[in-house]
């Protein structure tokens, strides 16, 4: 799912500023082509099933350098998106985590998971991790890592005992899940936009279920048409929409019951059932039958069995500030690893990219209209994955890597920073308030109400785009002047900065508002006005101005029922003014002088997030159309704002 590169780079690094950080900034770097049939020309190719500690075999491809007159350190990737290609003569354009590696010499492996494509056993979305395991049969994915490692150091000529892992978005939840009981012989794990949960990643932010996904649910939820035996061909059909009006497909589908017919009929489409008889998708079944963040979500986290890394692994998280799949799990990852791992080596990289864009190799660093710059992902490849790796397995393995704590990317810069720390030494915290006259004021002005109708008939649009998209990732940088525009979305902003503002760390909303029903959803976003005179690029939309730009940097939603908890939701009080916080996740953006920081309130999002009845009832996915009500909402002049700023 996940294609590496096919072309190799060149040169970068720069100045370095500040006592305690240090300052990159990317310049063109000439590529150069790697021939199509490098790996076979320069590698063998072997495939095995390795037998697990309960007898279930897993498909293993491993890439071993034709050059044996030294020995190799072995990277690893766990995926449950297939190992393919499959059979004897058929490989991989690409091989490991980039091409510097791939043409220095390791040995890679990759392994389908348990209960995928050729892999034996029965597979398990985001396997629970089983602590203080007693028996042969206690397996989950860090018991399958372990059995997988001893026989790789033990079976693969040439290796030099050093193991490590890499993954992107799903394959990096198992490079996550390898450091809980990690194997002696894993010295480096780099988990990139790695799945920390379900509730708060991918399929779900704080409660609200991502209806743009719906489509890849099939994916993870179709079981395999012969139980647990293995094959190599995709088994899953996913839903096709009639149209390329994507919000009108939703918004005329109506209830998300209604969309249930698309996974009876996958099924019986392709002859499959579920364990228990039902032509369902297991994953949608699991989606529609918990809604809160009950016993299921919580088993299948990762996050909260990172108490225990293993010291022996270092660790370097990598993520996108503008990923829109998984952005709560690498910043999460490493906050944990870092808060009750104190002794270990970890490291935070995150840099200008949407999901898994660092490992492309494409020039020009955009995402959506918005131009960062030149070979950042190539840099990144290059100055900071290669060095990483090479350092723990090639090298000598201590905490003196040449890398720093955090290696981070101002996306209003547009320049690589590195600090000791993240967030960073010299992060305050400052409250900003959402005052009258549409003002985003340092002071708490008069407070009153600011009223806002709600129509379910016409939720507000998460982009202006007319398409239909598999998983969304434009709108991360869109321009928000098209919502900025409605009279259903809230609009504070402050006067032209005077000297830059650097937000380094995450938000806090803290909301105080009332709504006539008894539900709502509420949405902050944290926008950069850019100025009058700011200048177009290549990639921008043809119908937009790069002049008034009201860039995205961050935006999140909370399910009103899960203000106080996410395990028992709750209803609003009709008409009762309420507190509501909403944690944005972490940002690394300047608002340059000349520019302004505005942020938008709104309550629908569509169809990125599904509508919410506004009328409470206690499971949504099971909502009859007449729970869903038109309200009229209120934002009260004491709802503040707090950033993490940068002091400089």
């Amino acid at each position: 799912m996940r294609t590496l590169f096919s072309s190799i780079l060149l040169l970068v690094m720069l100045t370095f500023l500040g006592s305690c950080s240090k300052t990159t900034k990317t310049t063109k770097t000439s590529i150069a082509e790697v021939s199509e049939t490098y790996v076979a020309d320069n590698y063998t190719k072997k495939e095995v099933d390795i037998v697990m500690r309960d007898g279930v075999k897993l498909h293993t491809t491993i890439y071993s350098p034709k050059d044996t007159s030294i020995k190799y350190p072995i990277v690893m990737q766990r995926t449950p998106y297939s190992s393919s290609p499959y059979g004897e003569g058929k490989f991989k354009e690409s091989i490991g985590p980039n091409i510097h590696m791939m043409q220095e010499g390791y040995i890679v492996v990759y392994q389908d998971v348990r209960g995928r494509w050729l892999s034996e056993g029965h597979y398990e979305n985001m396997r629970a991790y089983i602590p203080n395991k007693t028996s042969e049969k206690d397996i989950d994915e860090s018991s399958d890592t372990y059995d997988t490692i001893e026989w790789l150091v033990n079976n693969v000529e040439n290796n030099n005992g050093n193991v490590g892992i890499w993954g992107i978005s799903y394959p990096g939840f198992y490079s996550t899940y390898a450091t809980v009981d990690a194997h002696p012989a894993l010295k480096a794990a780099s988990p990139q936009a790695s799945i920390g949960d379900f509730f708060f990643d991918d399929f779900h932010h704080n409660g609200a279920y991502l209806l743009s996904y719906f489509r890849a649910t099939s994916l993870f939820g179709t079981p395999r048409p012969n139980g647990d035996k293995p094959i190599d061909t995709a088994w899953y059909k996913l839903p096709e929409l009639p149209t390329e009006d994507q919000y009108q497909f939703f918004l005329d589908k109506g209830p998300l019951k209604n969309l249930n017919e698309f996974f009876e009929y996958n099924l019986k489409d392709e002859m499959s059932m579920s364990p228990d008889g039902q032509t369902d998708d297991y994953f949608w079944n699991e989606l529609k039958e918990h809604p809160n963040y009950d016993e299921l979500w919580q088993s299948r986290g990762i996050i909260q069995h990172l108490k225990n890394v293993k010291s022996h692994v270092a660790t370097m998280v990598v993520g996108g500030w503008f990923d829109a799949e998984d952005l709560y799990g690498p910043l999460e990852t490493y906050k944990n690893i870092e808060k009750y791992n104190k002794d270990n080596y970890n490291t935070i990289v995150f840099g200008p990219w949407d999901h898994g864009k660092w490992a492309k190799r494409n020039g020009r660093s955009v995402v959506g209209n918005y131009y960062f710059g030149d070979s950042i992902s190539e840099f990144f490849q290059q100055n900071i994955e290669t060095k990483f790796f090479n350092h723990f397995l090639k090298g000598k393995g201590d905490k003196n890597s040449g890398l720093p704590e955090a290696y981070v990317f101002d996306t209003g810069r547009k320049e690589w920073k590195q600090y000791e720390t993240w967030p960073p030494k010299g992060v305050v915290k400052k409250d900003m308030f959402l005052s009258e006259n549409q003002e985003l004021t340092t002071e708490k002005k008069n407070v009153s109400g600011i009223k806002f109708i709600s129509d379910i008939k016409k939720p507000v649009p998460y982009s202006e785009d007319i398409k239909t998209v598999f998983t969304p990732r434009k709108y991360m940088t869109d321009d928000q002047r098209f919502a900025a525009r409605r009279s259903d979305v809230l609009v504070f902003e402050t006067e032209v900065m005077e000297e830059d503002f650097t937000l380094a760390g995450d938000i806090l909303a803290k909301l105080k508002v009332a709504t006539t029903g008894t539900a709502a959803d509420w949405i902050v976003k944290v926008i950069d006005v850019h100025p009058a005179d700011a200048e177009n690029n290549e990639e921008m939309q043809d119908h937009l101005k790069m002049s008034n730009y009201h860039l995205m940097v961050r935006s999140e939603v909370l399910r009103g029922r899960f203000r106080n908890s996410f395990e028992k939701p709750e209803p609003f009080v009709s008409n009762k003014k309420t507190d509501v916080n909403i944690k944005l996740q972490d940002v690394f953006h300047t608002i340059k002088k000349g520019h302004k920081l505005q942020i938008q309130v709104q309550s629908t999002w569509f169809p990125l997030i599904d509508l919410n009845p506004q009328t409470y009832v206690d499971n949504i996915f099971k909502a009859d159309e007449s729970d869903f009500k038109t309200q009229t909402h209120t934002v009260f002049t004491d709802s503040s704002i707090e950033f993490s700023v940068l002091s400089h």
